[in-house]
């Protein structure tokens, strides 16, 4: 099986083919896709990562094209991951499928409308966008005639869930999920994930980091000038404020950017082989059983990340303009998750959710829904 799928150039520590779990429904194997290729391929053809197209990253889809959507910054997270994990020589396929499936769970309105559908579900049993996605690749997308869900892979489903770490203050919402599909305990909540679940998280990191600031720098939220006050970074970008004159403020934007990915990607494949020597992992088992994080930042790049954090926070997600549209994206998810709750039947299907409250059913509706259609639906009930 390795010579199939050409995976004999991992390290002994990357997951591989040959090792993995199974699925929940036994399926037989394909002699042209290794399992985390066909993982990959039911993701981007499944409902979910189609509707992310028009899922709110920081700007509401209506507000312009260029914008980024929940769908390009996962594209955009998938090819962070595929550079980290082929240069460590983990496995591509498998950190992948994991950033691309990674924000499947998300709202309509990003955050905000996750706060808000949060607050409407507290006393039902709460919200949660990663148990979310976990819904909807095990029960939700329904495209196959003798299982519900995408029926993936034991190691994919691990990554989706543990891939910010252990998860034991989670373990009976997912519990709930992975017994009524016949999991049970193949996967250990308290350990840590594969190096390949760690690629994809702190590739997610660096690629919303970045690319909110570019379109904050684009929307005109904040000037280059004004981002060049981060002192780790400022002789970075200074370097390309010389070239004001001589170039158009996007391509100045793109090429800071740039740098700064490089910057971060460069540091993670450092760190990540300094701690690797150190531990000296033969088997994923090694990986598992570690007590911590391997694929990380350097303790200098880590400053950074917090300080990029901070600037993105003060000048961007809580500028004006973002919080208007913020407070209108929670208002709508509100206002249709009362109005669904009076009128049950007209947008309850319970052909799937036999065993579930009318509320989670809800919450799953307008969970799935993207800006446009929910903002359409408000104005018809309204």
């Amino acid at each position: 099986m390795q010579k199939k799928y050409n995976e004999n150039h991992l390290k002994p520590y990357a997951v591989k083919s040959i090792n993995s779990k199974g699925r929940i429904y036994k399926e037989s194997e394909n002699f042209i896709r290794s399992p985390y290729q066909r993982d990959r391929d039911r993701i981007i053809h499944s409902t979910s990562f189609r509707r992310l197209k028009h899922k709110t990253q920081v700007f509401v889809n209506t507000e312009g094209d260029h914008y980024r959507t929940r769908l390009t910054h996962s594209m955009e997270v998938s090819q962070i991951a595929r550079t980290l994990a082929r240069s460590l020589s983990l496995n591509e396929d498998l950190s992948e499928t994991l950033s691309l499936a990674h924000d499947l769970g998300h709202t309509p309105f990003g955050h905000a409308g996750e706060e808000a559908l949060s607050k409407c579900m507290e006393k039902y049993g709460g919200f949660d966008h990663n148990i979310q996605t976990l819904r909807i690749v095990t029960l939700i997308e329904n495209r196959y005639y003798k299982f519900y869900g995408l029926n993936l892979t034991v190691e994919t489903l691990d990554g989706l869930i543990k891939h910010n770490g252990p998860v034991l203050n989670k373990i009976y919402e997912y519990n709930k999920i992975l017994k009524q599909n016949l999991l049970k305990d193949m996967i250990a909540f308290n350990s840590y994930p594969s190096l390949e679940a760690q690629v994809a998280a702190i590739s997610d990191d660096i690629a919303y980091n970045n690319h909110d600031l570019e379109d904050g720098l684009r929307a005109g939220l904040f000037t280059i000038k004004k981002f060049s006050s981060i002192p780790a970074i400022s002789k970075l970008i200074n370097k390309h404020l010389q070239n004001i004159k001589k170039f158009r403020r996007e391509i100045i934007i793109s090429q800071i950017v740039r740098d700064l990915i490089n910057l971060m990607v460069v540091d993670v494949i450092k760190t990540t082989n300094i701690n690797l020597k150190k531990i000296n992992p033969q088997s994923i088992n090694n990986i598992y059983n570690h007590n911590g994080l391997i694929v990380d930042f350097s303790d200098k790049m880590k400053k950074i990340d917090k300080q990029i954090k901070d600037f993105l926070h003060r000048n961007m997600y809580n500028h004006s303009k973002v919080i208007v549209n913020t407070n209108k994206g929670k208002k709508i998810v509100n206002d249709l998750f009362a109005y669904m709750l009076k009128n049950p039947k007209k947008y309850i299907n319970r052909s799937l959710f036999k065993n579930e409250n009318d509320e989670r059913i809800i919450a799953d509706f307008i969970a799935g829904m993207t800006d446009r259609y929910a903002i359409n639906l408000h104005k018809k009930i309204k």
